[in-house]
C-alpha cells in the first residue's frame, strides 16, 4: 500500500504521541482496529483532497473515512497535533534554523459554511458566517502558534492568545524558549494599550502606525506571516471551514502547521502540495 500520504519521517514522529488504546476482550476480541497510519493516511487525505469522510478510499489509505474521522476526533482531543508541533520545533531549535528574536503575527477570515463554534459576522464578507485563524511565525516563517476565533474578532484582541500558545521550546541546552525577542505586526494592533502588555513580556513591539504614510519597512520581516497563511490556505479544507466542531477545525489547521514547521519547503513534500 503506497505510503506517500504520511511518510516514514512524519510517521515517526507522531507514532509515539497518541494514547494507548484499552486492551481488547480476549474471548471476543470483535474486528481488529484500524492501524495508525492509516487513520492519519485517511485523516491528510481528506486534508489534501477535500472530500467527505464518505469518500474516503480504502483501498487506498487502509481504513475508511468515518474510521479516519473518528481518530481525529480521539487525537484532537488528546492533544496529539499540539505536541506534534511542540516536537519538531524542538528539532528546528536544535538544528539551528529557527530563529525566534524576531516573529510576525497576523489574521485571516476564513468562510464557515455550516456554522458552529467560533463562527460570527464576517465583516470582510457581507457578514456570512465565517472565522478567523491567527497565526504567529518566526523570521523564516515557521509556525509557532495558531488559534481560531470566530470571523467577528478583532484582531488586537488576540494579540496575547497565539503569544501563549507557543509551547516551550527545547532543543538546546538551558531554558526553553517560549517568546519572541520582537513582534512585527501590521496597523490592526496598533493600540498602546496592548504594545505596553508586550513590553511587559519582555517583547519589542514593532506595529505600524495608523494614519502614517505606507512606506515604515516593517513589510520586510512580517510579510513572512501571510506567505505561510498563503501555504496553509492551499489547502481547501483549511480556506473553507466544513467542520461544525471547531476543534475539529483547529486539529486539522495545527497538523498542517506542524507538518510546515520543519521547513516550509517540505511541507510540499509531506502533504501532497
Amino acid at each position: 500500500m503506497p505510503d506517500d500520504l504520511v511518510p516514514d519521517d512524519l510517521w515517526e514522529r507522531i507514532a509515539p504521541l497518541p494514547p494507548i488504546r484499552p486492551p481488547r476482550r480476549h474471548r471476543y476480541p470483535g474486528r481488529l482496529p484500524a492501524d495508525d497510519r492509516a487513520a492519519l493516511r485517511g485523516i491528510v487525505y481528506v486534508l489534501r483532497k477535500n472530500v467527505s469522510r464518505r469518500d474516503v478510499p480504502a483501498e487506498r489509505t487502509g481504513c475508511g473515512g468515518v474510521t479516519a474521522w473518528r481518530r481525529l476526533r480521539d487525537w484532537t482531543e488528546a492533544g496529539v497535533w499540539p505536541r506534534l508541533h511542540e516536537v519538531l520545533l524542538a528539532e528546528l531549535r536544535k538544528a539551528g534554523p529557527l530563529d525566534m528574536d524576531d516573529a510576525a503575527i497576523d489574521g485571516s477570515h476564513i468562510r464557515a459554511l455550516k456554522r458552529g463554534a467560533h463562527t460570527g459576522p464576517s465583516p470582510v464578507d457581507r457578514a456570512r458566517p465565517g472565522s478567523k485563524h491567527h497565526l504567529i511565525v518566526d523570521r523564516h516563517g515557521t509556525p509557532l502558534a495558531v488559534t481560531l476565533t470566530g470571523g467577528n474578532r478583532h484582531d488586537v484582541t488576540q494579540l496575547t492568545p497565539p503569544l501563549d500558545a507557543i509551547p516551550r521550546i527545547r532543543g538546546v541546552h538551558g531554558r526553553p524558549r517560549h517568546r519572541p525577542g520582537r513582534l512585527f505586526a501590521d496597523r490592526g494592533y496598533d493600540y498602546d494599550k496592548y504594545r505596553r502588555i508586550l513590553r511587559a513580556r519582555g517583547i519589542t513591539p514593532k506595529i505600524a502606525r495608523r494614519g502614517v504614510p505606507h512606506g515604515s519597512g516593517l513589510g520586510k520581516t512580517r510579510w513572512v506571516a501571510e506567505r505561510t497563511f498563503a501555504w496553509l490556505h492551499q489547502f481547501k479544507r483549511l480556506r473553507i471551514r466544513y467542520e461544525i466542531r471547531a476543534d475539529l477545525h483547529l486539529g486539522l489547521l495545527q497538523l498542517t502547521a506542524g507538518a510546515t514547521a520543519p521547513a516550509p519547503r517540505e511541507a510540499r513534500r509531506w502533504l501532497g502540495r
